[in-house]
Order: C-alpha cells, then structure tokens, then sequence
C-alpha cells in the first residue's frame, strides 16, 4: 500500500506540485489504512480459524444426530414390541379374570388329584425300596451260602482226593490182581473181581482178598465222615443151591462178607451200607468167560458226607 501512495505521490510531483501537509495527511491516511488490514486479517484469520471449529463441531452434531436418530428408531420399535406383549397380557389377564373362578377350581382339583397320585407313588416306593433291601439281603445271604457251599465242595473234594491217594498207596500190592481204584462223579470206586476175594460159589473171603480189605479198612478207620457202599454183583450164571436161592441172596451175602471184615477193623458200621446188586449192572459182556469173571466183583462206593452240604441247601 506504501509503494502505491509513493508512487502516486511521486507522478503526483511530477505532474503538479504537492504541498508537504497534504503528504503528511496522505501518509497518515496509508499508516491508518495499513493498521486498518492488519485488523482485518487478523479479524480473517479468527473468522477461517472459528469456520474450521465450526465445521468440525457440525460433523460431530451430524453424527450425534444420526446416533440418537438410529436410537430414537431402535426404542420406538421396542415400545411397539413391548406395547404388543402388553396387549396380549392384558388379553390375558382380562381373559383370566372372566374365567378366574372355574380355571382355579381346576387347577386345585388337577393338583389334588396330583397330589394323591404322588402319594400312591411314594408309598409304591417306599414298598419296593423295602422289597429291594430284603431282597439284597436275601442276595446277600444266598451268595454267602453258595461261597461256603463252594469251598465245602472243595474242601470235600479235596479230601477225597487224598482219600484216593491213601487208599491207591495202601492197596499198591494188589492192583493188576483184579483190584482197581477210580475216581469217577466225586466218589471213590474200589473194584475188587471175585477171584481176589471168593471161590466160585461161595461168600467166604480167601486170604487175599481179606488182607485187601483189612489194608483198606486201615485208611476207612482214620475217616469216618466218609460213607461206605458195598455193592456185591454176579455175572447171569444161575445159582443153585444151599440156603442160596439165586443171585441176588449171593450179591448181598457177599456184599455182607466184605462189611463184617470192615467192622471186625474198627470201621463205624455207621458208615456202612451193603447192598446186592446180582447180576443187572455188569460192566462187560456175559458172552464171554473174561466178561463173566469182570462182572463177578465187589464194588465199595466211597462218597463224602454231605449233611453239611444238603444244610446248606436247606437254610
């Protein structure tokens, strides 16, 4: 602005003469003017400085806006929502109080009638809870007994095991001459041919066959909880005569022969049972004469004492 006043001044000067106070005046009239733009850009400078704030706080007011738009439309569909729950309740309600008295008494006779059935079935409860602890119980009890039953089978069989033993031990000297000993279904089979024991005919028992059944009574003497069966058997030969009839008197005197010479050696007669079988439970063909002398024998049937076992049964 200076140089334009001077070079106006100075084409003033050179067209017409200029008087100093009108220089002065127009110099105070620049400086009034300069301070005068100073102001205004300074008064700009706050204007574009307080548009960009202005701005910046219209983009955040714009944003607010749209923020709570976007809320103010959210709650007014939860206050649709919440007044169409509202409506249907109060349809509820009202639907519930005109009916309130028949729907009560229903519900009050459906909870007793509830009410009696869970008693019914509590009581039911009670009762097979009760059939179920007698039944353990009983279980309990059953499988104890059939544990002690167990270990008294095998406490039977094992006797009888060594039983076995003793008497295969005692009677060493007469196996292979018409003696044998088994064990078959738990007993003990002492099988001795009549050769061993009788001559053809007779009842009478030879040297032999008394020193076997002496030796046998030895070990049947330190066991008397053991049963003895003597079982005396012939072959199909009909026998005739004497005070025999046929050959069922010559099993059963034969049978009876074996058990006397037990006795007479200390063996309980209580354990000792004798029966004659005759000829009907041979053990090999009577077609022939080896078959015959195979079935002509006696039998003694050793079997373990089971009374503890049949009261084990029983309880």
């Amino acid at each position: 602005m200076k140089k334009v006043l001077l070079t106006l001044f100075a084409v003033a000067t050179l067209t017409s003469c200029v008087t100093k106070q009108q220089f002065t005046e127009l110099s105070d009239k620049y400086d009034r003017l300069r301070d005068t733009s100073a102001d205004l850009v300074a008064q700009n400078d706050e204007l574009i400085k307080d548009k960009f704030g202005m701005s910046k706080e219209l983009r955040d007011l714009k944003q607010q806006h749209l923020y709570y738009s976007n809320q103010s439309k959210k709650l007014n569909e939860e206050i649709e929502s919440i007044m169409g729950r509202y409506n249907k309740l109060q349809e509820s309600y009202d639907d519930l109080s005109a009916n309130s008295s028949s729907t009560i008494n229903s519900k009050v006779r459906e909870n007793q009638t509830l009410l009696s059935e869970l008693e019914i079935k509590e009581d039911k409860l009670l009762k097979e809870e009760a059939n179920l602890r007698k039944l353990r119980a009983a279980l309990d009890s059953r499988s104890q007994r059939i544990t002690d039953l167990e270990a008294l089978i095998a406490s039977k069989e094992a006797a009888m095991q060594k039983l076995k033993s003793a008497i295969s031990e005692a009677l060493v000297s007469f196996e292979g001459k018409g003696l044998t000993v088994e064990n078959r279904d738990g007993k003990i089979y002492v099988s001795m041919e009549n050769k061993l024991l009788f001559q053809s005919g007779r009842w009478d028992i030879g040297a032999n066959g008394k020193s076997a059944v002496t030796e046998l009574a030895k070990v049947l003497e330190k066991n008397p909880s053991i049963n003895v069966l003597i079982e005396g058997h012939t072959d199909n030969d009909p026998y005739h005569g004497g005070v025999i009839q046929d050959n069922w008197d010559l099993s059963v005197k034969r049978a009876t022969a074996i058990v006397r010479v037990l006795q007479d050696q200390n063996v309980s007669p209580k354990q000792i049972t004798a029966a004659g079988r005759s000829e009907y439970i041979p053990v090999a063909s009577n077609a022939t004469d080896a078959g015959k002398a195979k079935n002509r024998r006696i039998e003694i049937v050793l079997s373990p004492n089971l009374d503890e076992v049949t009261k084990l049964l029983n309880e």
